[in-house]
Protein backbone atom coordinates (compact mmCIF):
# COMPACT_ATOMS: atom_id res chain seq x y z
CA UNK A 1 0.00 0.00 0.00
CA UNK A 2 2.84 2.34 1.23
CA UNK A 3 4.68 1.64 -2.44
CA UNK A 4 1.42 2.00 -4.28
CA UNK A 5 0.74 5.78 -2.79
CA UNK A 6 4.60 6.63 -3.28
CA UNK A 7 4.42 5.35 -6.87
CA UNK A 8 1.28 7.33 -6.96
CA UNK A 9 2.84 10.34 -5.63
CA UNK A 10 5.87 10.28 -7.61
CA UNK A 11 4.16 10.22 -11.20
CA UNK A 12 2.02 12.41 -9.70
CA UNK A 13 5.21 14.90 -9.33
CA UNK A 14 6.56 13.82 -12.84
CA UNK A 15 3.58 14.58 -14.70
CA UNK A 16 2.93 17.98 -13.09
CA UNK A 17 6.82 18.77 -13.69
CA UNK A 18 6.17 18.45 -17.03
CA UNK A 19 3.68 20.82 -17.31
CA UNK A 20 5.38 24.22 -17.97
CA UNK A 21 4.23 26.79 -21.03
CA UNK A 22 7.76 26.99 -21.99
CA UNK A 23 7.28 26.98 -25.38
CA UNK A 24 4.18 28.42 -24.72
CA UNK A 25 5.91 31.61 -22.94
CA UNK A 26 9.01 31.45 -25.50
CA UNK A 27 10.91 34.79 -26.22
CA UNK A 28 9.17 35.70 -29.43
CA UNK A 29 8.35 38.80 -31.52
CA UNK A 30 5.92 40.35 -33.33
CA UNK A 31 5.40 41.13 -37.29
CA UNK A 32 6.63 44.65 -37.55
CA UNK A 33 8.08 44.68 -33.95
CA UNK A 34 11.17 46.23 -32.86
CA UNK A 35 13.98 44.21 -32.34
CA UNK A 36 17.54 44.95 -31.01
CA UNK A 37 18.57 41.59 -31.85
CA UNK A 38 19.10 43.05 -35.87
CA UNK A 39 21.30 46.03 -36.82
CA UNK A 40 17.94 47.47 -38.61
CA UNK A 41 16.33 47.38 -35.48
CA UNK A 42 13.26 45.11 -37.30
CA UNK A 43 12.34 42.11 -36.07
CA UNK A 44 11.08 41.06 -40.07
CA UNK A 45 13.44 39.81 -42.58
CA UNK A 46 13.26 40.69 -46.10
CA UNK A 47 12.81 37.78 -48.17
CA UNK A 48 15.33 35.77 -49.80
CA UNK A 49 16.15 36.73 -53.65
CA UNK A 50 14.49 35.13 -55.80
CA UNK A 51 11.61 33.90 -53.21
CA UNK A 52 8.04 32.94 -54.56
CA UNK A 53 5.06 33.06 -52.10
CA UNK A 54 3.42 29.54 -52.38
CA UNK A 55 0.47 30.90 -53.81
CA UNK A 56 1.95 33.74 -55.64
CA UNK A 57 1.43 32.85 -59.19
CA UNK A 58 4.28 32.82 -61.34
CA UNK A 59 3.80 35.76 -64.08
CA UNK A 60 5.83 33.99 -66.80
CA UNK A 61 4.91 30.38 -67.26
CA UNK A 62 7.53 29.54 -70.10
CA UNK A 63 10.10 30.92 -67.78
CA UNK A 64 8.56 28.84 -64.66
CA UNK A 65 7.58 25.66 -65.75
CA UNK A 66 7.88 25.66 -69.41
CA UNK A 67 4.36 26.11 -71.04
CA UNK A 68 2.85 28.64 -72.89
CA UNK A 69 -1.02 28.82 -73.17
CA UNK A 70 -0.84 24.95 -72.12
CA UNK A 71 1.84 23.99 -74.82
CA UNK A 72 5.70 22.90 -74.26
CA UNK A 73 7.88 25.85 -75.40
CA UNK A 74 10.17 25.03 -77.30
CA UNK A 75 13.28 27.39 -77.58
CA UNK A 76 14.54 28.67 -74.25
CA UNK A 77 12.94 32.16 -73.26
CA UNK A 78 16.63 33.00 -72.43
CA UNK A 79 20.44 32.74 -73.95
CA UNK A 80 22.05 30.26 -71.68
CA UNK A 81 26.20 30.41 -72.42
CA UNK A 82 28.46 27.76 -72.40
CA UNK A 83 29.98 29.25 -68.60
CA UNK A 84 25.89 28.23 -67.28
CA UNK A 85 25.86 24.79 -69.16
CA UNK A 86 29.76 24.21 -67.15
CA UNK A 87 28.37 25.30 -64.23
CA UNK A 88 24.77 23.44 -64.20
CA UNK A 89 26.49 20.45 -64.84
CA UNK A 90 26.99 20.60 -60.77
CA UNK A 91 23.16 21.10 -60.56
CA UNK A 92 22.11 17.73 -63.27
CA UNK A 93 24.74 16.19 -60.63
CA UNK A 94 23.22 17.01 -57.57
CA UNK A 95 19.35 16.85 -58.64
CA UNK A 96 19.47 14.27 -61.75
CA UNK A 97 21.99 12.15 -61.77
CA UNK A 98 21.13 9.96 -58.74
CA UNK A 99 18.78 8.62 -60.62
CA UNK A 100 19.14 9.42 -64.56
CA UNK A 101 22.77 8.49 -64.33
CA UNK A 102 25.64 10.92 -64.98
CA UNK A 103 25.71 10.72 -69.00
CA UNK A 104 21.52 10.51 -68.74
CA UNK A 105 20.83 6.90 -69.88
CA UNK A 106 18.66 5.69 -66.53
CA UNK A 107 21.43 3.87 -64.57
CA UNK A 108 21.62 6.29 -61.64
CA UNK A 109 22.81 4.91 -58.47
CA UNK A 110 18.63 5.10 -57.27
CA UNK A 111 18.42 3.09 -60.06
CA UNK A 112 21.13 0.93 -59.14
CA UNK A 113 19.56 0.39 -55.60
CA UNK A 114 16.27 -1.31 -56.78
CA UNK A 115 14.38 1.78 -57.46
CA UNK A 116 12.58 1.79 -60.84
CA UNK A 117 14.33 2.92 -63.52
CA UNK A 118 13.59 6.18 -65.10
CA UNK A 119 13.32 6.88 -68.67
CA UNK A 120 16.62 7.39 -70.73
CA UNK A 121 17.24 10.33 -72.11
CA UNK A 122 18.66 9.13 -74.85
CA UNK A 123 15.18 7.36 -76.02
CA UNK A 124 13.79 8.69 -78.98
CA UNK A 125 10.65 9.72 -77.44
CA UNK A 126 12.68 12.05 -75.10
CA UNK A 127 15.16 12.92 -78.46
CA UNK A 128 12.40 14.23 -79.88
CA UNK A 129 10.54 15.97 -76.93
CA UNK A 130 10.47 19.73 -76.64
CA UNK A 131 12.51 21.07 -74.43
CA UNK A 132 10.16 23.03 -72.06
CA UNK A 133 8.73 19.35 -70.79
CA UNK A 134 12.27 19.10 -69.67
CA UNK A 135 11.49 22.23 -67.65
CA UNK A 136 7.86 21.09 -66.67
CA UNK A 137 8.74 17.77 -65.28
CA UNK A 138 11.43 19.05 -63.47
CA UNK A 139 9.09 21.96 -61.77
CA UNK A 140 6.33 19.56 -61.47
CA UNK A 141 7.69 16.14 -61.16
CA UNK A 142 6.39 13.05 -63.14
CA UNK A 143 5.70 9.84 -62.13
CA UNK A 144 7.53 8.67 -59.07
CA UNK A 145 10.02 11.76 -59.69
CA UNK A 146 9.50 14.77 -57.24
CA UNK A 147 8.97 17.99 -58.46
CA UNK A 148 11.96 19.92 -57.85
CA UNK A 149 10.47 23.80 -58.42
CA UNK A 150 11.27 25.07 -54.51
CA UNK A 151 14.69 23.94 -55.19
CA UNK A 152 15.81 24.93 -58.69
CA UNK A 153 15.20 28.07 -60.10
CA UNK A 154 13.48 28.48 -63.52
CA UNK A 155 17.18 29.67 -65.11
CA UNK A 156 18.68 26.41 -63.49
CA UNK A 157 15.73 24.42 -64.97
CA UNK A 158 15.65 25.39 -68.25
CA UNK A 159 19.81 25.15 -68.24
CA UNK A 160 19.71 21.34 -67.35
CA UNK A 161 17.39 20.84 -69.74
CA UNK A 162 20.16 22.43 -72.46
CA UNK A 163 22.65 20.00 -70.30
CA UNK A 164 20.22 17.45 -71.21
CA UNK A 165 20.50 18.15 -74.85
CA UNK A 166 23.56 18.13 -74.85
CA UNK A 167 23.77 14.54 -73.17
CA UNK A 168 21.81 13.72 -75.76
CA UNK A 169 23.45 15.11 -79.11
CA UNK A 170 26.79 13.93 -77.24
CA UNK A 171 25.62 10.59 -77.82
CA UNK A 172 23.94 10.57 -81.23
CA UNK A 173 26.40 12.97 -82.62
CA UNK A 174 27.46 12.26 -86.06
CA UNK A 175 30.83 12.80 -87.80
CA UNK A 176 29.57 15.07 -89.99
CA UNK A 177 27.69 17.25 -87.63
CA UNK A 178 31.47 17.83 -86.60
CA UNK A 179 33.74 20.97 -87.90
CA UNK A 180 37.06 19.58 -90.04
CA UNK A 181 39.06 20.62 -86.84
CA UNK A 182 36.86 18.32 -84.47
CA UNK A 183 37.00 15.48 -87.23
CA UNK A 184 41.29 15.82 -86.96
CA UNK A 185 41.63 16.04 -83.14
CA UNK A 186 39.56 12.81 -83.18
CA UNK A 187 41.65 11.12 -85.83
CA UNK A 188 38.89 10.84 -88.40
CA UNK A 189 39.18 11.35 -92.02
CA UNK A 190 38.19 14.86 -92.87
Amino acid sequence: MIVARTFTGLALFLTLAACRNDMYNQPKKKALAESDFFQDGASARNLPAHAIAQEDSPNNLALTIGLTNGIYFTPPPMKISLEQLQRVRERFDIYCAVCHGAAGDGTGMVAQRGFPAPPSFHSDRLRNAPIGHFVDVAANGYGAMYPYAARVSPEDRWAIAAYIRALQLSRNARAGDLTPADRKALGLAP
